[in-house]
């Protein structure tokens, strides 16, 4: 059979519930006899199942993360790093997938239960005031990742920056005809990043009395095919852009695709910038806008730990910084 609480009790000479203090590190036992206790777990090799641990503690041990479009690399990026903070932290996460205004609606509706998670996270999904004051009505620690409310705590990277910082590097490189890759927009779902980058590349080249032309700009499904499909149209005109800028590796590797479809070299007669700096990216030497994904999933989960500990002192808005990572797939533009 396997061993119980009562078991360690009855060896340590104590009571379940001190056994049940010494297991979740609750104060208000004897240092003496906390040792004890410990000494017996040790010996015993004792874990007590998720089920007892949750009973006797009055806790779920288990965070709700919810994510839109739970297989998309800059996501599970997000999702590893959160894994791993919660991990550390000995907590469960228990994920919710959302590709709709209705599923999204309808998850933050009923993901606020405090008898089946300790906090919550919300990637790339800002709630609305109603949804808000729901959560908070349930006293779950909340924060965001990768979206923005003025009194959430939230963790962000600064897309509209780097949108700025990948159309100057093709600028600095002597590219005057830009084009974007983007997503189209999914009302109700969220996921701003894609307009915040296209905002970032306008505004550079406004600075520089520049502008994307409509028949630059190609917004679509986030896919890889898609992108493709958008690239393709681009560069298929004779006075096609020397770059494209587009807002995730993804999209960027679709347009590597075109560019071969077409008989374009990358990057003598096109340069590409893609945004992420996954795997992928390194693999086919692609330029992109780095951003600290894993790295941010961690800091969430960090900023919740201090709220569920009642002592978060983190700025409401914590922005971590993006990168410019050069590779091989942009360069000087065509002469001519």
């Amino acid at each position: 059979m396997p061993l119980t609480i009562a078991d360690v009790a009855r060896k340590a000479g104590v009571g379940r519930g001190t056994v049940s203090r010494v297991l979740n590190n609750r104060p208000n036992v004897d240092p003496e006899t906390r040792a004890r206790v410990q000494a017996v777990i040790d010996g015993l090799e004792f874990v007590p199942s998720a089920a007892a641990r949750r009973l006797a503690a009055g806790r779920s041990f288990s965070v709700g993360v919810v994510v839109p479009f739970l297989a998309r690399p800059s996501v599970v990026e997000r999702l590893r790093g959160i894994e791993l903070g919660l991990a550390r932290l000995g907590l469960d996460m228990i994920t919710l997938n959302v590709e709709s205004a209705e599923r999204r609606d309808a998850v933050l509706r009923t993901v606020a239960r405090p008898k089946r998670i300790d906090g919550l996270i919300l990637v790339s999904i800002a709630p609305r005031e109603d949804e808000l004051a729901r959560i908070q009505a349930t006293g779950l620690p909340l924060v965001l990742l990768d979206a923005h409310h003025r009194s959430v705590p939230s963790v962000v990277m600064d897309d509209a920056d780097g949108g700025r910082i990948a159309a100057r590097h093709v600028l600095e490189l002597g590219h005057r005809r830009l084009g974007f890759v983007g997503d189209a927009p999914r009302p109700g779902v969220g996921l701003s990043s894609s307009r915040l980058r296209l905002r970032g590349v306008e505004q550079a080249l406004r600075e520089e009395g520049l502008a994307i032309r409509g028949d630059h700009l190609g917004l679509a499904e986030h896919s890889r095919q898609s992108a493709r499909r958008s690239a393709e149209a681009i560069l298929a005109r004779p006075d096609r852009p020397t770059a494209i800028v587009a807002t995730s590796d993804t999209g960027a590797i679709g347009v590597l695709e075109a560019a071969a479809s077409l008989g374009l070299d990358v990057p003598g007669e096109l340069s590409v910038v893609g945004y992420d700096d996954g795997e992928a990216a390194d693999f086919v030497g692609l330029t992109t806008v780095r951003q600290p994904l894993t790295e941010s999933g961690e800091r969430a989960v960090a900023r919740l730990e201090a709220l569920m500990a009642g002592h978060d002192e983190g700025p409401l808005r914590e922005v971590m910084p993006v990168t410019l990572v050069v590779r091989r797939t942009t360069g000087r533009p065509p002469a001519g």
